[in-house]
């Protein structure tokens, strides 16, 4: 499947994955999957740490599934092109961290890859509204951005009402993503606020049979849409 092509984008968090076996996660999810997501956290702008390029790397040879990288990291200017020339498929990097949202979007689009604007917690969506149509995807956290297995909060889906009543009206092409306590039981009340692309770890490395739990996933999503 074409993830610019479909109309519900599932891409399971590697960070609920076993990090000493990515390939094999990877493995068990294609096909039923467009897009897999991965976090990179750098101890500081999130007080976690997880992987960087050379392990983008590696899955990137590994894996036909597109990679959407999610930068939970500092001065994004500096690391951000290097991961679209790793050859992902999307990358995001927070607002909170970024002096200069739009050249850097340019910069990626440039070297290859989408552009992702992620929107933490606590960061009002209508600050960035304007910028919208300079991205392909937005990226809205349903948790406080930095360690997965946190608990969904939906007042959040206020900020995907907002952003799809902005995106319908400008007529832009944007991905909606949320990012945070996806599961079979929160995926339908962020597909009807106006996501179309939902991240989920635990429901998905943490199930019997990932790949199952993606159809599941996909299939509550686009009943609710």
């Amino acid at each position: 499947m074409e993830a610019a092509q479909a109309d519900t984008v599932i891409a399971p968090s590697l960070l609920a994955a076993d990090f000493a076996r990515l390939a094999e996660a990877a493995s068990s999810v294609a096909g039923a999957v467009d897009w897999l997501h991965v976090d990179v956290m750098d101890n500081h702008f999130v007080p976690n740490l997880t992987i960087g390029p050379p392990v983008v790397k590696s899955l990137k040879a590994a894996t036909d599934v597109p990679l959407d990288c999610h930068l939970m990291i500092e001065d994004p200017e500096r690391w951000a092109v290097g991961y679209a020339e790793l050859g992902a498929h999307n990358v995001t990097f927070h607002a909170e961290a970024s002096a200069d949202p739009v050249t850097l979007a340019k910069r990626l689009r440039a070297a290859g890859s989408g552009a992702g604007l992620a929107i933490d917690r606590d960061t009002p969506v209508e600050d960035y509204l304007d910028i919208l149509p300079e991205f392909d995807t937005l990226l809205i956290m349903t948790i406080k951005a930095g360690f997965g297995g946190q608990e969904f909060l939906p007042e959040l889906l206020d900020k995907v009402r907002t952003a799809r009543r902005r995106a319908e009206t400008g007529h832009l092409h944007l991905r909606i993503e949320v990012d945070g306590g996806i599961a079979e039981d929160t995926i339908g009340a962020a597909a009807e606020a106006g996501a179309d692309a939902f991240v989920a770890g635990t429901a998905v490395f943490g199930a019997s049979d990932p790949a199952a739990a993606c159809r599941r996933l996909r299939e509550r999503a686009a009943a609710s849409r």
